[in-house]
């Protein structure tokens, strides 16, 4: 792959700080309350999920350009979720939800869904590796 740009950032753990070498994201981290913290800062699965609807909102866009598909009322929200898996560690898994409009309804809506999938950056370092549910709403 030719590198077209690389994020460098650096953080100290769940309750530290999260920084780009750009010092556009400078940002508190902390555990979730669910998850025993106190809820002060932003957390690694918020900020996979922010990323990750973003990257698929945006692949949807280069497909639907292709196709000479309107997305321009399309809405996607990533819901990422952190458990524990079966060998006593931490895994992680995705819910995709995209609202569409109207004339998306039904299959036209699905096979756009499935071929951004196929496309988006993200969807395919994560494809095999943690469970995503495509949902549309």
């Amino acid at each position: 792959m030719d590198a077209l740009y690389t994020a460098v950032a650096t953080a100290n753990g769940r309750e530290g700080r999260a920084v780009s070498s750009d010092g556009q994201l400078d940002l508190p981290l902390g555990f979730p309350v669910s998850m025993g913290g106190n809820g002060q800062g932003t957390n690694p699965e918020q900020l996979f999920a922010a990323g990750y609807a973003a990257c698929f909102a945006s692949a949807m866009g280069a497909i639907a350009r292709q196709e000479k598909i309107d997305v321009s009322d399309v809405s996607v929200t990533a819901e990422v979720s952190i458990g524990k898996d079966t060998d006593g560690g931490f895994g992680l898994s995705v819910v995709m939800r995209a609202e569409l409009p109207a004339h998306l309804e039904g299959e036209a809506g699905r096979e756009l869904l499935e071929k951004t999938h196929a496309y988006c950056p993200y969807s395919k370092a994560t494809r095999g590796n943690i469970p995503v549910e495509l949902v549309i709403e």
